[in-house]
This record gives structure tokens, sequence and C-alpha cells, in this order.
């Protein structure tokens, strides 16, 4: 039976919070996107490890998206090199991986033939199965035998995001992952913070943040994501308009919209008057 990491409580101007006690746990994985909650949590991640003695058990993942047909990046371009200076920051190893079977997540759109919705978010799904695949690589590492390995996933989350988030708590037992070989809890750092609070950590932290955000983008995901608000599909086309363009194009081949009630032509369209 697996079971979850005991919990304590780190009090700070966000108010007690549960944590994992990372002091139990044999290795601490950081999903680092690069974006900005992400980039928050990481300071508060470091923050609490240095506390319980344990930055060395920290490593940081991120998670590729890879290149389109027409060779550009599904995330934003400078991404992948900010999430590495933001782990050198801190002087924590730093891991890329990627999933196997696919070159990029329009490579496996084109396979579906259709795009991740709120109902289907296998964009999501490719993440979290990457990030199984390098725990197990940590746990054979770490070579725990007479118990489970104690893995903590770290997750820049807030529930401001959505209301999925919102209903999530802090700390939770993935139990699809864990099994008689590894324990994985995960922990949500700035889950409950705010827009504001995020950006004051980053302003303090002096770490860099991506440059998107001053070009008007309020979230950073892939350039184009299916669930980001207008105004910022709007923005991304306007900044990105040939990956803009390829989504448009693969929505005409597949015969589907980006979205049901938003086709890729009509943000297209609208970034052209916005500009």
């Amino acid at each position: 039976m697996t079971r979850q990491l005991e919990l304590i409580t780190a009090s700070d101007a966000h108010g007690p919070d549960p944590v994992p006690d990372l002091a139990a746990a044999d290795r601490i994985v950081f999903s680092s996107s690069g974006g900005k909650d992400s980039q928050a949590a990481l300071d508060e991640t470091v923050r609490l490890a240095d506390e319980a003695g344990v930055r060395d058990r920290i490593v940081v993942l991120h998670c590729d998206l890879g290149v389109t047909p027409r060779g550009h990046t599904v995330e934003w371009p400078g991404t992948l090199d900010l999430a590495r200076r933001q782990a050198e920051h801190y002087g924590l190893r730093f891991e890329v991986r990627r999933a196997a079977r696919w070159t990029s997540l329009v490579h496996r759109i084109r396979a579906r033939g259709q795009f991740p919705n709120l109902f289907n978010r296998y964009c999501t799904g490719l993440k979290r199965d990457v990030s199984r695949t390098f725990i197990t690589e940590e746990v054979k590492e770490l070579g725990i035998t007479g118990r489970p390995a104690r893995i903590v996933l770290v997750l820049g989350l807030r529930a401001e995001e959505s209301r999925a988030r919102a209903g999530k708590p802090a700390v939770e037992l993935d139990r699809r992952a864990s099994s008689g070989r590894r324990t994985i809890t995960l922990w949500y750092p700035v889950l409950r913070w705010s827009t504001a609070e995020v950006w004051e950590r980053i302003r303090e932290s002096g770490v860099p943040y991506h440059w998107a955000y001053d070009q008007g983008m309020s979230r950073l995901s892939c350039s184009l994501c299916v669930l980001a608000s207008i105004p910022d599909l709007t923005c991304a086309a306007r900044l990105r308009p040939e990956l803009a363009r390829e989504y448009a194009d693969l929505e005409m081949e597949m015969g589907v919209p980006f979205r049901r009630e938003l086709p890729m032509a009509e943000i297209i369209r609208r970034s052209g008057e916005a500009a």
C-alpha cells in the first residue's frame, strides 16, 4: 500500500499552507514550463527545500512539446533556454524530455484528427506521461530497496486559473502513478497565490521572466493554446503569425476548427485588427 508523505505547515505571507515533508522525500521533481507561475513556484520550492536542507534533491524537468512540420516551436521561442537559466540560477540539475512517439504536439494533433479541447486535454496528458517516464528513470537511479521511493512532483498550478484547479488540495497523492516501487506526491506550492503575488515574488527573486509577458500575454503555455483566453490567442497570433497560419492550414486539412466557436482563421483576422 502506498502512503503519502507526512504533511507539515509552512507559514509565510500567503498564510499557512500544507506542504509535503521535503526532508523525507528521496527526490523532488520540479516540472518547469518557464511561465510565471512555474517560476514563482520554483522559487518557493527552493526556499522551503533550503529550510529542510534538501535543495540538492531537486531536479528541474522541462517537457518539450517539439517542433511543427514547418519548423516552428509549439512553445514560445526561448522557453527552453529560459527554463534552463531559471534552474541554473538556483544551481539545480536541469533535464529536458519529449514524448518518444511524437516529434511535436502538432504531429499528434494531425494523427488524432482533432485539436485538444476542455474535455480531451491530451496535450496535458503528453506532459504527464513524460513526467512519469522521467520519474521512473529517477527511481531506478536512486536504487532504493525495501520500500517505495518517495517522490514529490511539483507543479506551478494556481486556483485562479480554472474552476477545476480551485478545487484541488495543495498536496495530494498521485494514486494512478504510484506503485510498490514509488510513491508520488503532487504539490502545488502557489495554488492559492494571486497573480500580483506571483509577480511580486518574481521581482524579488531577480530571475528573468519570459519576454512574451511584456508583449501582452497574460499566461504562457503553448503559444496557441486551445484553452487560452481570446485576448491571449489574438496576441499570440500577432506575435507568431507563421505558427498561427500553420494551425489554420491544419484546420482546413483536418476539416475541424481549432476551437469549436473560434477557428484559427478568425483569430488571425482579429489579430490583424488589433495590430
